[in-house]
């Protein structure tokens, strides 16, 4: 009885093994079917559309030409001015793209033709826009190197993220049924074709090569990346090759486009290496920078020279260096992975060092004394404007002061008037200040109200007597009856 029910047990153990097995398998289907639905792209793909919108926005003349010259002068003059706004309008408008998009996808899909027409598109497309910008900075009068243009010198290891994100963006937008204008419109932005080239007319303009140089460099990334992911996503969505009646030429036409994609691909490889070790090289630059010296108290550093084409860091600072510091510094770069090989030089001057922290010592006395001389002068200030603050206080005292009722004849001349004028039923008194704008009197004024209410004629003949009868008794020079 006790085997049987072991058994049992045994049975039910492997059932629940076996219905958990089944429930994760289940699970894993399932989430499998959700991000499958989720991030398929091609029951959405319209290829055949695709390729043909691709083909439209190939070439170059016309209304497409012009566009591109205004947007070149729109975004010269952002990157003038430093103005972000401007250029962003400037890449929103610029039809910069769609000979590299062309490239990519000719490639994918064998057409020569179409290669053929994105190349000389492109180099159309650059060469004008190059020249309608070295035109605007040969001429426009400033000539200063602005933040806007001095980042589109040299190339990032971000600027080929973006170029990679950006092109897969933009096939992708392009390639779904229907239009995502936004997304064209982001991508343009993003991927910045426009201000590296607006940058190189501005290095030929002001004979500065250098920034040409890199600035052609920078767009040579953008464009080739951004052919790269359409390559890739033309692959990726089975775009139908290009069908050719000739066997012979149909393989000849395969075998150049597959040569065309290796060739894209190693620059686009070789580049991304060489960026991605000058980003790294230069981060662990800065970090030895800020570990080893600047929290080094005892090091005055004058001037740094950084030079990754050297492979050199060249360090000055005030005041003598010994060997022991020299020795450490050196052993210390080791430690930085991207810059372990580069040469460290390392220069000091003692005389100029004591010259210096005397000279910073002087600056420090000269400070102190203009700061103690301000601190007075605001103390001095201060104690004017308490003094001042006290006698407004005395005088608006005195402004407020209310003259008493006791001292004036008040109380007797309103018990005789209701005496001598019974209709009298309330007598006001005061004084009041009035001006011709020359002058200010000071006059005296009575508030008669009276029982009965008569005519004008009557009611100022009784306010003419009472006004008689209380100037005698005031003995005042003026008064009015209000």
């Amino acid at each position: 009885m006790e085997e049987n029910t072991n058994q049992q047990i045994n049975v039910d153990h492997e059932e629940n093994k076996e219905s958990v097995k089944r429930d994760a398998k289940g699970l894993f289907v399932s989430i499998k079917l959700f991000l499958s639905g989720l991030l398929d792209i091609r029951s959405d793909t319209d290829r055949d559309q695709t390729i043909e919108d691709v083909k439209n926005d190939i070439p170059f003349k016309g209304h497409t030409a012009w566009i591109l010259i205004f947007s070149v002068f729109v975004a010269s003059i952002g990157l003038n001015v430093s103005s972000t706004a401007v250029v962003i309008g400037a890449m929103l408008i610029s039809p910069l793209m769609g000979p590299i998009v062309g490239v990519g996808l000719s490639i994918a899909i064998n057409d020569i033709d179409t290669l053929k027409r994105s190349f000389v598109n492109l180099g159309v497309m650059v060469g004008l826009s190059v020249l309608t910008a070295t035109l605007y900075f040969a001429v426009s009068p400033l000539t200063t190197l602005t933040p806007e243009l001095e980042s589109r010198t040299a190339p990032t290891i971000l600027d080929v993220f973006v170029a990679i994100s950006g092109g897969l963006a933009l096939i992708v937008a392009k390639s779904k049924k229907g239009t995502m204008p936004n997304a064209i419109a982001g991508v343009a932005i993003a991927t910045a074709l426009m201000p590296p080239l607006c940058t190189v007319g501005y290095g030929i303009a002001v004979l500065r090569l250098e920034y040409a140089i890199g600035a052609m460099y920078l767009f040579s990334i953008n464009a080739i990346f951004i052919a790269l992911s359409t390559f890739i996503v033309a692959k990726l969505l089975r775009f139908p090759m290009l069908r050719y009646a000739n066997s012979a030429k149909r393989k000849f036409i395969a075998r150049m486009a597959s040569i065309l994609a290796i060739v894209m691909m190693i620059p686009a490889i070789y580049t991304f290496y060489i960026i991605l070790n000058e980003t790294n090289a230069e981060r662990d630059y800065k970090s030895f920078m800020e570990n080893e010296i600047g929290t080094n108290e005892s090091l005055y550093l004058r001037k740094p020279f950084y030079e990754y084409e050297n492979k050199t860091i060249k360090l000055y600072f005030d005041g003598e260096i010994s060997d022991a510091t020299v020795s450490d510094l050196q052993n210390e770069l080791k430690n930085y992975e991207s810059i372990k090989d580069f040469t460290l030089k390392i220069s000091g001057n003692k005389a100029r060092g004591i010259e210096q922290i005397s000279k910073a010592n002087d600056r420090y006395i000269v400070e102190i004394n203009r700061l103690e001389t301000e601190n007075e002068a605001l103390l001095d200030k201060v104690e004017d404007l308490k003094i001042r603050l006290a006698l407004m206080e005395t005088q608006l005292a005195e402004a407020q002061k209310v003259i008493p009722v006791e001292i004036l004849p008040y109380n007797n001349i309103a018990k005789d008037a209701k005496i001598r004028f019974p209709d009298l039923s309330e007598l006001g008194y005061g004084e009041v200040l009035q001006s011709n704008f020359l002058k200010v009197d000071t006059l005296k004024v009575i508030f008669p109200e009276w029982k009965f209410q008569v005519s004008d004629s009557l009611n100022d003949l009784r306010n003419k007597d009472l006004r008689e009868w209380i100037t005698g008794e005031l003995k005042a020079d003026t008064l009015l009856v209000k």
